[in-house]
């Protein structure tokens, strides 16, 4: 009895141990960042979200896709601009796989590899973009390449269930030769500008200088205007005062100065006797002549 009771508990574990071997043989976990497509028996069954699914395993297959943004560099290449020089182009292209069901399951059902294939595109695309642009223009119009680029791939890759968030246009290389040429041109422009702007501020100190001399001789100018018109003041004046004290006597003062002239020189003088230049000098002197004394007597 024990016997037959030992062989159908081994019989119940033999037949729980590979139920439990199985249920968690078919256990997943998606994650937040993934969104799964579950085959069975090579066809599409069910969506999964993030969270625990369980599949039936050999029968079942979850293929998870990752929706977060990534990032593809599209590997430099050399491309032939329109003025036949080589450049060296480098991309990079960021995008996601959108999270609902038919954006996932056209990434893994409507292209094989995606980022290979954006990769390429990106490379074919940049080359026929740069191909009809000079060098100096390739570089100048970055923002347009750009721009050209992420429209070619947000079309190209729409039923892809991708989504291109944004393009960057890493590097537009020259040659070497090209490049040290370019750097000359550069540094000659910049001289030249530098030399510019100091012959600009020489003509400025210049003209300062220029302005200040003005000033100065407009100011010598103007204090000898200012010394004659003084000087005018002053012989109309004197001329007025003679006008006014020594009318008809114009004669005498000019007698007296040039006697004043002459006595500066110690020279000797014969005035007259009775002469009125004589009275004036005496009255100069504090004497009074004798004829005029006795009559005062």
């Amino acid at each position: 009895m024990l016997i037959n009771r030992k062989k159908t508990y081994m019989n119940y574990l033999y037949l729980i141990i590979p139920i439990v071997i199985i249920f968690f043989a078919g256990i997943r976990i998606v994650r937040p960042t993934q969104r799964g497509l579950i085959e069975r028996l090579g066809k599409y069954h069910n969506f999964a979200k993030p969270g625990f699914h369980w599949i039936i395993p050999i029968i079942d297959r979850l293929y998870m896709v990752n929706v977060t943004e990534q990032m593809v560099d599209a590997q430099p290449q050399e491309i032939i601009t329109n003025d036949n020089l080589n450049a060296s182009v480098d991309a990079q292209v960021y995008f996601r796989v959108k999270d609902d069901e038919e954006s996932v399951k056209g990434s893994t059902y409507n292209v094989n590899n995606f980022k290979w294939q954006i990769v390429n595109l990106a490379r074919t695309t940049l080359r026929n973009i740069i191909g009809t642009l000079t060098l100096k223009s390739a570089n100048s119009e970055r923002g347009k390449i750009n721009a050209e680029l992420y429209k070619t791939l947000h079309t190209e890759t729409m039923t892809w269930g991708i989504e291109i968030v944004r393009t960057e246009l890493k590097e537009i290389d020259p040659p070497k030769d090209v490049q040290d040429t370019m750097n000359k041109v550069v540094k000659a422009e910049n001289e030249k500008i530098a030399a510019i702007d100091s012959a600009t501020a020489a003509e400025t100190v210049a003209d300062g200088v220029k302005r200040a001399k003005i000033k100065e001789a407009e100011g010598y100018k103007q204090s000898k205007i200012l010394h004659a018109e003084g000087e005018a003041e002053a012989i109309r004046l004197v001329n007025e005062a003679a006008d006014k004290y020594f009318v008809g006597n114009a004669q005498l003062l000019r007698k007296l100065e040039a006697m004043e002239t002459s006595l500066e020189k110690n020279s000797k003088i014969v005035i007259p006797t009775g002469s009125e230049l004589v009275n004036i000098i005496c009255e100069m002197a504090g004497i009074i002549p004798l004829d005029r004394k006795q009559k005062e007597q």
